[in-house]
């Protein structure tokens, strides 16, 4: 009697124990709602109401009947997709020299290119416009000897260059790890039946690290989608892509519902071409 009397309480118990990892859930999902869907929230209100708080879509289509906002968007576009495939073909390239051509320095390069991950976009840029830019070496030099000046980080595709250089260890680095675990014995039994390097190269090795190549021009598509430092520190006056737009109407102009409009243009971009890329990609590796 007492046994079955006592099964009750010890029974309880389990809920008990379950109800901590419950609440220990909402502590992140709090989070995430605080820092995360907040200030979208924020975001899409601010663009849906002028400075008294009136809601007031006019706005959107007087941005999206402006040819120069319609150039921006397709601005921000182009550069993202050139910069993305040639972070693509550099970085695929080099794994592969690294990974099969190995030199003297090898360790020193892969350790300077995972350095160079962690350094900030505009320093980078400041690099190269030491060197490159309208006073930088390269035109000190060419006026010593009388030649004119050149100006390759002055438009869109001295912006293309710096994020290349910039973004390419992005794709070098998950790229470099696949090879490593590629299969050498089929590499050597495509060597024995014939195959030449690029045929091996072509019908052995891309297929392996298709995804890793795939992964690492997603995430340099969104980096570069929405890069803002690069952009303003090549000095490309001509060159305005959605980030710097919505610093300058907000910061330099106090717009903040144009600011807000291209926010969420830039947003859907991003999210619309990330989605596009994976099935792409995702069709390419099956």
């Amino acid at each position: 009697m007492t046994a079955v009397l006592g099964a009750p309480p010890a029974l309880a118990r389990p809920r008990t124990r379950a109800a901590g990892p419950a609440v220990a859930a909402l502590v992140p999902l709090a989070v995430l709602l605080v820092l995360g869907v907040y200030p979208l929230v924020l975001l899409l209100s601010n663009a849906v109401h002028d400075d008294l708080g009136t809601v007031d879509l006019a706005r959107w289509g007087e941005l999206f009947g402006n040819p120069v906002f319609l150039d921006v968007i397709w601005t921000t576009v182009r550069i993202g997709v050139l910069t993305t495939i040639g972070c693509v073909a550099l970085g695929t390239f080099l794994a592969l020299v690294i990974a099969f051509v190995p030199f003297p320095g090898t360790g020193f390069v892969v350790g300077a290119l995972n350095v160079a991950v962690s350094f900030p976009s505009f320093l980078i840029t400041l690099a190269l416009v030491f060197v490159w830019g309208d006073v930088g070496v390269v035109n000190g030099g060419l006026a010593a000897i009388g030649l004119g000046p050149v100006h390759l980080l002055d438009g869109q595709w001295g912006v293309v260059l710096a994020e290349v250089v910039y973004f390419t260890p992005f794709v070098l680095r998950p790229v470099l790890g696949a090879l490593e675990n590629v299969d050498r014995r089929q590499v050597e039994v495509a060597e024995s039946l014939g195959a030449g390097p690029w045929r091996i190269i072509r019908t052995v090795v891309l297929p392996e690290v298709l995804p890793a190549i795939a992964a690492g021009g997603a995430l340099v598509l969104m980096y570069s989608l929405n890069e803002f430092g690069i952009v303003l520190f090549t000095g490309a006056k001509d060159v305005q892509t959605l980030p710097t737009l919505v610093y300058s109407q907000a910061i330099g102009r106090g717009e903040y519902q144009t600011a807000a409009i291209a926010a969420v243009v830039n947003v859907a971009v991003s999210i619309g071409l990330y989605l596009v890329a994976r099935r792409v990609t995702r069709a390419g590796v099956r």
